[in-house]
């Protein structure tokens, strides 16, 4: 499996922020309340986003040799298509939720504070959850042996 590319995560981001900023027009649109994230989903993410780094450190030890206890292959191979999953998410949620920010900013009148928190937090935790799965994918990809660099070739456990 390849690392997730710069390019698709700033696709993802771009469609997934226009889709929160035309999601909150429509709403506004029609006389429908604009949509508000609850607050405990951006603290999720958070919790996430440390649970898929801590899934990451025991094949990251392994991967460098700083241990030399053997790791289920399958448990590893789970770790790093958690932290892929983690880190497309991360951006689904903080794209989405930065055009609800967005929206928030264009309009004329001021937002309630109860409205910019959980969005704020929600878009946070977006962008910690990407960033935690994509640490965690380096933490799952093996160095390269010696003839593995002259070819500089990477490889995953």
């Amino acid at each position: 499996m390849k690392r997730t590319r710069p390019s698709t995560i700033v696709s993802i981001a771009v469609v997934a922020l226009v889709a929160g900023f035309a999601f909150d027009a429509v709403l506004a649109s029609h006389q429908r309340p604009t949509a508000i994230p609850p607050l405990a989903l951006g603290l999720v993410l958070f919790a996430i986003a440390a649970i898929v780094l801590s899934l990451a450190v025991p094949v990251y030890r392994v991967a460098h040799g700083r241990t030399h206890e053997p790791i289920d292959a399958y448990y590893a191979t789970r770790v790093v298509l958690m932290a892929k999953a983690c880190s497309i998410a991360g951006v689904l949620f903080g794209g989405v939720f930065g055009g609800l920010i967005a929206y928030m900013a264009s309009r004329g009148v001021g937002v309630p504070v109860t409205s910019l928190v959980p969005t704020l937090v929600g878009t946070i935790g977006g962008a910690v959850l990407l960033a935690a799965g994509l640490v965690a994918e380096y933490m799952c990809t093996v160095p390269p042996s010696d003839d593995d660099r002259r070819n500089g070739d990477t490889q995953r456990i």
